[in-house]
């Protein structure tokens, strides 16, 4: 603990503590989270633009990272980030279910935007099903709560 100035006469002289906090340390470690922060912000967005539907129910818990499916606003589908057409789609999720040691597949998280067709989704669904994929998620973003 800091002393502060001696009080009193020279007879009895003693230190009282220090009532100031040196916040110096405190400010500098901020600064770096800060940083660390801002640079790493970005990196966290997902690659397909999507306008993800409201829902109540909580994230799921994840060991190993999860193929993604995405569908835009224009119908178009991604797998992870790469754009895949979908008359090829039924090969490369074939590909996926081959290439998994794990029984009903690896994770899919399908992410579909709102505003597209009911159709083109429960098609994207059920050659997903046909690969022989089991363990299917879909995504949405947090709604309010109620």
């Amino acid at each position: 603990m800091a002393m502060g100035p001696i009080l009193g006469d020279n007879r009895r002289a003693r230190r009282t503590p220090m009532a100031e906090i040196n916040v110096t340390p405190m400010v500098d470690v901020m600064l770096v989270l800060l940083i660390i922060f801002m640079v790493t912000a970005p990196l966290l967005v997902a690659g397909v633009p999507v306008d993800l539907p409201d829902s109540k129910a909580g994230a799921l818990d994840q060991e190993q990272k999860p193929v993604q499916i995405s569908l835009d606003p224009s119908g178009a589908i991604f797998v992870d980030e790469t754009q895949v057409a979908q008359e090829d789609l039924g090969a490369k999720l074939e590909q996926i279910a081959a290439s998994s040691a794990e029984e009903g597949g690896p994770h899919i998280f399908l992410r579909a935007d709102r505003a597209l067709d009911y159709g083109k989704v429960m098609a994207v669904m059920g050659e997903i099903n046909a690969a022989g994929l089991r363990k299917v998620a879909l995504v949405s973003a947090q709604g309010p709560e109620s």
